[in-house]
């Protein structure tokens, strides 16, 4: 038996399900039930949610472990006491990236659209391929793709977290952008940076690295950057119409324009790098270009949830303030007509305090705006950092704080026709 402790993590949950599919037994523990836990239930994997070591079954090989679960976790020190052999998730990975060719997308934003899209034109061009995704890719309906011993490829999101993604050994990697995040895990930005090198590094030889023009990527191995001004391949003339972003393409033999679903310069950017990658793995233009014209997208990336004649509610995961400047410039972008109200929800009291002026600064670019508490996570609080200094700083004219149990209600008062909850809780 394969025991997952934190189980119903995107990327936990995912390989659990993958596990299941090869003809392991599964189980696990999670804090809480979420729509992910009881998928996994329904495939037949056992889940419990109270950490206690007499619910741990008996006949386990290993264990797998996110670095989610807390130090004091009863369950992991049981383990550990009968000397159960305990794995993290990234070495699981790893290891499967050298069983197959490996096409890893990092970045602190922007990885998981890359990944599902990257999955969804090699599906479309009919390649065989695994792949793991840190979303819920809307085509498939899921975070995960099960192929088979034998199929050469496999998608892999990279996650810089804990330094996870150094497990990997990529034959083409992506870097889409590193911004400074994960501070409680590198110290500083000069630190994420050296490993996001390291994980460029990683790459094999006869492969390829692909990253935005603005990264700070040092490497000797073949690579090709992209972006909107001087990379290597470059997107132009970027419009939306009715419905559709469209864009020209330079630097690839690309003649027509490009048609997406998607919105927004990142994702055009975003799109740049799957279109890259997969032109390198020999897909033909016919499928790249009806993958991005089929893509569907990822839940919570700009996902639009409702869109009628009187409201428009997009959801996205948007954490970081580069992220929700992006995502709300976007909306803007689409929408221009539209008053835009966001809902935020802090995540981390950690990444609240050092980004406390740079959040202010991309919510101030809705015409509204409405924050909840901040979400700990794995934190404890710190004084002075709270959602009421947030929102001092922000200069939208209409600003105001709100507890999530207010929250139906004060949008059924101000009924607003462009909506956006952003957060990462």
């Amino acid at each position: 038996m394969i025991y997952f402790l934190g189980i119903g993590g995107i990327g936990m949950s995912a390989l659990a399900r993958y596990f299941k599919a090869k003809g392991h037994e599964v189980a696990g523990y999670d804090r809480t039930p979420s729509p992910l836990t009881k998928r996994l239930e329904a495939e037949g994997i056992a889940v419990h949610y109270t950490d206690d070591p007499l619910l741990v079954p008996e006949n386990i090989d290993f264990v797998v472990l996110t670095p989610a679960i807390p130090s004091n976790s009863l369950e992991l020190n049981y383990l550990r006491e009968r000397n159960a052999k305990i794995v993290k998730r990234a070495e699981v990975l790893g290891m499967l990236s050298r069983q197959h060719k490996a096409l890893a997308i990092a970045g602190t934003h922007g990885k998981t659209t890359t990944t599902a899209l990257v999955t969804h034109i090699l599906m479309t061009a009919g390649k065989k391929l695994s792949a793991f995704i840190g979303g819920i890719a809307r085509n498939i309906d899921s975070n995960v793709v099960i192929g088979e011993e034998h199929d050469e490829l496999i998608v892999m999101e990279a996650d810089e977290f804990d330094h996870s993604f150094l497990q990997l050994s990529p034959f083409v990697s992506i870097v889409t952008s590193i911004d400074a995040d994960h501070l409680d895990i590198y110290g500083d930005y000069q630190h994420l940076v050296e490993s996001f090198n390291e994980f460029v590094d990683k790459t094999a030889d006869d492969g390829l690295v692909i990253y935005h023009e603005n990264l700070p990527i040092k490497t000797n191995k073949k690579h090709i950057t992209y972006g909107l001004e001087h990379a290597d391949v470059i997107a132009e003339n970027i419009c939306v119409n009715q419905g559709e972003t469209c864009f020209t393409i330079k630097g690839l033999n690309l003649r027509e324009p490009i048609k997406m679903s998607l919105y927004g310069n990142h994702n055009v950017q975003n799109a740049l790098a799957a279109i890259i990658m997969c032109s390198y793995l020999g897909i033909d233009e016919a499928s790249i270009r009806e993958g991005l014209a089929t893509f569907k997208g990822v839940q919570r990336r700009f996902d639009i949830r409702v869109r009628n004649e009187r409201h428009i509610y997009v959801d996205d995961y948007a954490h970081h303030p580069e992220e929700i400047k992006a995502a709300l410039t976007a909306a803007r972008n689409a929408f221009c007509d539209k008053e835009l109200t966001v809902i935020f929800q802090p995540h981390l009291f950690t990444r609240t305090r050092d980004f406390m002026d740079g959040f202010a600064e991309s919510l101030s670019l809705a015409d509204r705006v409405i924050l909840l508490d901040i979400y700990p996570a794995r934190e404890l609080p710190i004084e002075g950092v709270t959602s009421a200094a947030l929102l001092e700083k922000i200069t939208s004219k209409n600003k105001m704080l709100c507890s999530k149990g207010n929250l139906l209600d004060t949008i059924k008062y101000i009924d607003p026709e462009l909506v956006m909850t952003v957060g990462a809780g």
